[in-house]
């Protein structure tokens, strides 16, 4: 499990940093993305899954290691999913907000062939 998690990731990572390297607008955000839910996965598999156990210690279960799950790191991908979520939705009203006043969909706001004329 941990190879398909381990590439999962490396995939996620690689499709997201060649989208954030190519010029239009849209590719950015759909790269920012992948790179988003790489991280999750990362922060996820820190937390070592163990199947069939409580997440959380109820009363009268002794307080060891060996018998739950730590919560910490479901706790900081939640935190990164919300965070996430708003910085696509700002990147995003950017991204319209851009097209709308150059009328071009490049990061840097025109055509190729307008640039080297």
């Amino acid at each position: 499990m941990e190879i398909a998690i381990a590439s999962a990731i490396g995939i996620l990572t690689a499709a997201g940093v060649y989208l954030l390297l190519r010029s239009r607008s849209f590719d950015l955000i759909l790269g920012l993305t992948l790179l988003s839910y790489a991280t999750n996965l990362l922060i996820f598999s820190a937390g070592r899954l163990r199947p069939g156990l409580p997440p959380v210690l109820r009363e009268g279960v002794t307080a060891t290691l060996e018998n739950h799950v730590d919560p910490l790191p479901q706790a900081l991908v939640l935190t990164a999913i919300v965070i996430s979520f708003a910085m696509t939705a700002i990147i995003l009203v950017l991204a319209i907000r851009g097209r709308h006043d150059n009328g071009v969909d490049h990061v840097d706001g025109a055509e190729p062939a307008e640039r080297d004329r």
